[in-house]
């Protein structure tokens, strides 16, 4: 066992016995660098990365490999789900250089921490143009030894260069939310990157777009643009028919492969999971969809049943791999515990629902992926299909598939998914009388506070089997449990979350904050990397920037507090001035836009808890779906909670009042009412 046998991270204990004299990033590394003159090989991934997998097998278990490594370098991995700040200075500097970037991230070091050289996935042999890993390591090696002037050069130019960039002057002196006419911008740059024919945005590899879709819904519902929600139908339908979702037991994978949603990349994400689920559940909100309606619920009862951990936390991802049921004993493939073959249809159920199965899921003799595989998907068979033989076939294939070799679950808990996490099952719960779900988001929202949290309200990013991370939490583990915690009180009327909401988000505004209301990923007192790593902009979740824009507008909401409500602004100022260049890639500010735009409407619903007519208005306020609606349940003056302070109820009767730029429409003790108030 090398050096990383005593991490937490899932994705170092993969590598604790590789042959590589692994080290954690640590400042004891650096020093042993400086000690031996010699450069640090930093490799960043994550556990259920497929080609990480690929690159140790085929390098870093090698014994030859790891003998030059050991001898001519320190080597550092970084799981970089657990170090997201790593990560992201490093990844700016790769894609500066090469116009690209991914994962396995490989970057050689100076021990005083500056790259000079990058790359991605090397292979153990030169092919597709690319050099092998052995000749990456003797050329750096070489030029380490004998042009140690140039590499120096090579490190300080790129050091400076990133050093330079800021974003704080990218907004203003004085920067202001998009307006009407920024939001109808955004829509329109996306109308022209809409894919017609497929859903979704831009081609192949093409990724779920849910923070997209969570602006279109609400510039929908502020605005009644029909081709916002078109596009959003558009792109949920196909999805939910495409190999990227799990057609057997619910959830989404990372991304398909293909434009046209076939064949996925097969690792499942809780943060995908936990957003789409969100987005489903507001489109059923929307539209009354069934489909929306059946897609939510099966992808929050997956997060429940596949990735819950014995703390009541999320894991953070399944694997993309796992042994093939043909061969258990052999390598692990990507998709072997998904893919079927006419063959296995036929094992699993017969002749006759064989051949229905492969009609209802697509499945062919030529096959969709690999060595004649099909991923299973839901074409349109051009008529009506039996739903009770489908339920049966898609029961019985389920239970054949249990009996494969499962893939690896990454069991880290991380604070920002698991707050998106909790905002989804909070909100599905609710809107679809699924108190388990409630339940379930409850218990996350606790471990995160009871584990995660410190007495001075700071978090730790990650967890796992009940024992904290060393790893301090970033801008998104603050702004997306603030997120969560919010949702889970618009949904139970509990204070608390209210209150501890608050103080997440004074870290924010006490450590993150920059000029002009910009934010950074770290804290100010978190180690200080080459750069202090700020990105505004939506990757596969939403920037740690326009979360906390979007949890600061909705606390002021129900605070009142003049100081969240301007810093969420001037947040804002970043989407006006990116939104309509660049709106697929933030389209959370996009949506948090939309709802500072509608208000946010601040409904206050007052009455006994557990009366009837209370739990009426308090689901007619939830599942309007007005942009952004800060949501308040509770007595009438209930300490702690600013938005129900007088607030009487209305002749005795439980009663809701709707607030919206500083002006109160007249209470309403009738849901129906409440209703068309929040959907005019």
């Amino acid at each position: 066992m090398n050096r990383l046998a005593d991490s937490q991270s899932p994705y170092l204990l993969q590598h604790a016995d590789n042959p590589v004299d692994w080290r954690p990033w640590e400042d004891e590394a650096f020093e042993e660098a400086k000690r031996r003159d010699v450069p640090v090989l930093l490799s960043v991934g994550y556990s259920s990365c497929h080609w990480c997998h690929v690159m140790a097998h085929e390098s870093f278990e090698d014994e030859a490999t790891a003998r030059y490594l050991n001898e001519h370098f320190v080597s550092v991995k970084v799981d970089r789900e657990e170090r997201p700040d790593i990560d992201a200075v490093y990844m700016e500097a790769v894609q500066a250089a090469t116009g690209q970037g991914g994962w396995p991230m490989t970057v050689f070091l100076t021990p005083e921490h500056r790259p000079f050289y990058f790359g991605t996935y090397f292979p153990p042999t030169p092919k597709h143009g690319m050099p092998s890993f052995r000749q990456v390591l003797e050329g750096v090696s070489g030029a380490w030894t004998q042009r140690r002037g140039e590499v120096d050069e090579v490190a300080g130019q790129i050091v400076a260069d990133l050093a330079g960039r800021t974003l704080a002057g990218s907004v203003g002196d004085s920067p202001q939310p998009p307006g009407a006419g920024d939001q109808a911008d955004a829509l329109l740059g996306l109308t022209r990157e809409f894919d017609a024919r497929h859903g979704g945005f831009g081609g192949a590899p093409k990724f779920p777009p849910p923070m997209v879709l969570e602006f279109l819904l609400r510039h929908h519902a502020r605005t009644g643009a029909e081709g916002a929600l078109q596009m959003v139908e558009a792109t949920c339908e196909a999805m939910a028919r495409g190999g990227i979702y799990d057609q057997l037991a619910g959830g989404f994978a990372r991304y398909s492969v293909d434009a046209g949603w076939v064949v996925p990349h097969f690792e499942k994400m809780l943060y995908d999971n936990a957003l789409l689920c969100r987005v489903y559940t507001h489109l059923w909100r929307s539209t009354g969809s069934v489909s929306a309606r059946r897609v939510a619920l099966e992808t929050a009862d997956f997060m429940v049943s596949e990735l819950r951990t014995q703390q009541g936390g999320f894991a953070s991802a399944l694997d993309a791999d796992s042994a093939d049921p043909e061969n258990p004993d052999g390598p692990h493939r990507e998709g072997a515990f998904y893919d079927w073959t006419p063959w296995q249809l036929r094992e699993a159920l017969g002749e006759d629902d064989a051949e229905f199965a492969a009609r209802l899921f697509g499945v062919t003799a030529e096959g969709t992926f690999e060595r004649g595989a099909s991923v299973l998907q839901l074409p349109d068979i051009g008529g009506p299909v039996d739903a009770d033989r489908a339920d049966s076939v898609r029961s019985r294939l389920r239970d054949a598939r249990e009996r494969r070799p499962r893939p690896g679950r990454d069991d880290k808990v991380v604070a920002a998914w698991n707050g998106l996490a909790i905002a989804a099952l909070a909100e599905t719960g609710a809107l679809f009388e699924r108190p388990d779900l409630v339940d379930a988001a409850t218990a996350a929202a606790d471990l995160l506070l009871g584990l995660h949290t410190d007495d001075r309200g700071r978090l730790a990013r990650t967890s796992l089997g009940g024992v904290v991370g060393s790893s301090a939490g970033v801008l998104e583990d603050y702004a997306n449990t603030a997120e969560g915690l919010l949702a889970l009180y618009a949904v139970t009327g509990e204070s608390a979350w209210l209150q501890m909401s608050g103080v997440l988000l004074d870290s924010v505004l006490t450590h993150f904050t920059g000029e002009n209301g910009a934010f950074f990923d770290t804290a100010d007192d978190a180690e200080q990397l080459i750069r202090r790593p700020q990105d505004p902009t939506d990757g596969a979740t939403p920037s740690g920037w326009t979360a906390a824009s979007g949890a600061l507008l909705t606390y002021a909401a129900y605070t009142g507090s003049s100081r969240h409500r301007e810093a969420a602004e001037r947040a804002l100022g970043i989407v006006k001035a990116l939104g309509g260049r660049a709106p697929r890639f933030i389209g959370w500010g996009l949506a948090v836009a939309e709802a500072a735009l509608d208000g946010p409407r601040e409904v206050a619903v007052v009455g006994p808890d557990g009366a009837p007519a209370t739990a009426a208005l308090h689901r007619a306020a939830l599942a309007a779906g007005a942009p952004g609606a800060a949501v308040a349940v509770g007595a009438p003056d209930e300490p702690g909670v600013p938005l129900l302070a007088g607030r009487p109820l209305i002749d005795g009767r439980p009663a809701a009042y709707v607030c919206r730029h500083f002006t109160c429409d007249a209470p309403t003790t009738d849901p129906e009412a409440l209703t068309e108030r929040l959907r005019s």
